[in-house]
């Protein structure tokens, strides 16, 4: 997904971070999905205005499936 030059150094950080958590658990891919797909539903509904959550949730997962490369193989 696209990554907000202001917030550059931050999303660095804390995207591995969370990729070295879910390693020190084993957490296949599944998992990992799950993990993320909840915490973005919980983010959505307690950081986001009622009025505005169906609109940012319809963005997101337009975003998520336009970022997804079909090309290239699982690494």
């Amino acid at each position: 997904m696209p990554v907000v030059s202001k917030y550059e150094k931050q999303f660095d950080q804390l995207l591995s971070e969370l990729e070295a958590v879910m390693d020190q658990h084993l957490a296949p891919a599944d998992l990992r999905l799950m993990v993320l797909g909840n915490l973005a539903t919980h983010i959505i509904n307690h950081q986001i205005a009622p009025g505005q959550r169906k609109t940012i949730a319809d963005k997101f997962a337009q975003v998520l499936t336009a970022s997804v490369d079909t090309q290239k193989g699982a690494h």
